[in-house]
């Protein structure tokens, strides 16, 4: 193996200035994202999501934004997953989002809350038919002997909806979570990154500028 020490990427392409940083951070981050996509990132929406287990561990793993609204980000899961369960148990947690073609990453601090049932059920009826019987079909999260045996409850699943509606689980929804810090971090040259946090206090942003 290559020694990992000699891997170096100098960060060259952008600057995050002073007098480009909103008042609201909700329209900073609309706008990277929308750089993002238009710059055709493989799966811009993705964040790393990290909860508490209830022993005290952290517990990361990718998952896929699906909204970004001015209070939180919104993405889907099971609720009876590892990251449900560390969430129904505390429910503070971080998210970071890297774009690594753009040099830049945002990283988010907050509490997780499950958005309502309507707003759920309107997201699932927008998943492909096979995402849909997969979220009825899978334990996530739990252990299973084979492939073949999740492959055998997607079929139970598909012959069990062919006469019927095929709706959102009870257990499979959204969650947001909400924003209370956010970072954004532009790479530079030479290691000195801009890094600029905005921290919600008493309902108004402060901001302020970290060292890299």
């Amino acid at each position: 193996m290559k020694k990992l020490r000699s891997i170096r990427t100098d960060y060259t392409k952008a600057s995050l200035l002073d007098t480009e940083i909103p008042e609201n951070p909700y329209n900073l981050l609309c706008l990277w994202m929308d750089s993002a996509i238009a710059e055709k990132i493989p799966e811009p929406t993705a964040i790393c999501l990290s909860t508490i287990k209830p022993n005290g561990r952290v517990n990361s793993r990718i998952v896929l934004a699906k909204e970004i609204q001015e209070d939180g980000v919104v993405f889907f899961t099971n609720y009876n997953s590892a990251k449900g369960q560390d969430i129904a148990k505390n429910s503070f947690a971080c998210a970071v989002f890297f774009w690594a073609e753009m040099q830049r990453q945002i990283r988010i601090e907050g509490t997780i809350k499950k958005i309502s049932e309507k707003d759920s059920d309107e997201y699932y009826m927008e998943r492909p038919k096979l995402s849909k019987i997969g979220a009825w079909a899978s334990p996530q999260s739990q252990v299973i002997q084979s492939r073949s045996e999740l492959e055998q409850l997607v079929e139970k699943f598909q012959r069990e909806f062919e006469q019927k509606e095929l709706g959102r689980p009870p257990f499979w929804g959204g969650y947001k979570l909400k924003y209370e810090s956010i970072e954004f971090w532009q790479g530079r040259q030479g290691r000195l990154h801009d890094r600029f946090l905005y921290t919600k206090k008493l309902g108004s942003w402060k901001i302020c500028r970290l060292a890299p």
